[in-house]
């Protein structure tokens, strides 16, 4: 008879979870207990077949982590953090990028559900809330990450982005700063950044003018031509806050490129804190995320509904900080 992980786990004095952790070379397992195991699978010519235990209807240990784009060091920076933690509780994570793509969500879900992946972690601009309903409906283990939609019965972990788009506007308004732009994208993230800064302005008695809000692209080059708006008017802004790091490096590269220095003639602000912001001359202030915690809390609710198929409904909002470096300065105008 062909020997099984109950028979390697009886015989190694472990559990289950022990030797799986073991086959998938994930978690902290002493190099003794890991031996262990190694020798006794050995000792029965034992070889685990993934597919097969996902044909069974068992755990395949494969959580899939969808991002909208790769190109945005923020996702790497979770990524870390929630694979990390993943491993250590023994499942692997399945990186996948969706490019903001309503096709490319359809076909990343479906493929994916058919390698029997256990359960969904999907991060911010998921743009298919359909799928999302037939997934919810269907009792699939799914967690939303770094965004929420509250029309939905879902579990979601993120960080308070009303209060991140407050806390950038209050700082360049207490430099003095009364004229300020923003560089947005089309995402709910950005909406409640950019509702957080209408917070601020009504706050200090600052009249919001929609001409100074542009939401556009979110690459670095369609930045660049968002920022290209505000620069370029006749009345331009002293501080602009991008909604995203991307998006603030890219009003930078635009204010460099006709000659407005920062911050003495311009304060940029972004958002997410990302490594980026200390590459960049000067380096950019920005509103810094816990994300070690986001990720593990992301990654404690998937587990707990695929492993105890959890139906208590979690939303997790962490708050954001304010990471002050030198691309704000107290107006100069």
């Amino acid at each position: 008879m062909k020997s099984t992980i109950y028979d390697i786990a009886r015989l190694a004095g472990v559990s289950t979870a022990t030797v799986s952790k073991v086959i998938n070379n994930t978690g902290r397992i002493s190099d003794q207990t890991r031996e262990r195991i190694n020798r006794i699978m050995e000792d029965l010519n034992y070889r685990p077949n993934v597919l097969a235990s996902a044909m069974k209807g068992k755990s395949t240990y494969q959580i899939a982590f969808l991002i909208p784009d790769i190109d945005n060091p923020i996702y790497a920076q979770y990524l870390k953090h929630i694979e990390a933690y993943g491993q250590e509780l023994g499942y692997n994570i399945v990186l996948c990028s969706t490019d903001n793509d309503f096709a490319k969500e359809t076909r990343h879900i479906t493929l994916l559900r058919q390698r029997r992946v256990d359960g969904f972690i999907i991060a911010s601009k998921f743009k298919n809330d359909e799928l999302l309903k037939q997934l919810v409906e269907e009792g699939f283990p799914i967690a939303l990450f770094a965004h929420e939609r509250p029309g939905i019965s879902i579990d979601s972990v993120t960080v308070d982005d009303y209060m991140g788009g407050y806390l950038a506007s209050k700082h360049l308004h207490s430099l003095g700063h009364r004229k300020i732009g923003v560089v947005g994208e089309d995402s709910i993230s950005s909406d409640e950044r950019i509702r957080g800064y209408k917070f601020a302005l009504s706050e200090a008695n600052i009249p919001v003018d929609n001409k100074l809000i542009v939401v556009g692209g979110a690459t670095l080059q369609e930045a660049e031509q968002s920022a290209a708006v505000l620069l370029d008017s006749e009345d331009r802004p002293s501080a602009i806050f991008g909604c995203n790091d991307i998006l603030a490096i890219g009003v930078m590269q635009a204010a460099k490129a006709r000659g407005i220095r920062i911050p003495e003639q311009l304060s940029v602000i972004g958002f997410d804190d990302t490594p980026l912001c200390s590459i960049v001359s000067p380096r950019l202030s920005s509103i810094s995320l816990p994300v070690r915690e986001l990720g593990k809390h992301v990654t404690d609710i998937i587990i707990s509904k695929i492993e105890h198929s959890d139906t208590v409904k979690q939303r997790i909002r962490l708050l954001p900080e304010l990471a002050d470096r030198d691309s704000t300065a107290p107006v100069n105008m």
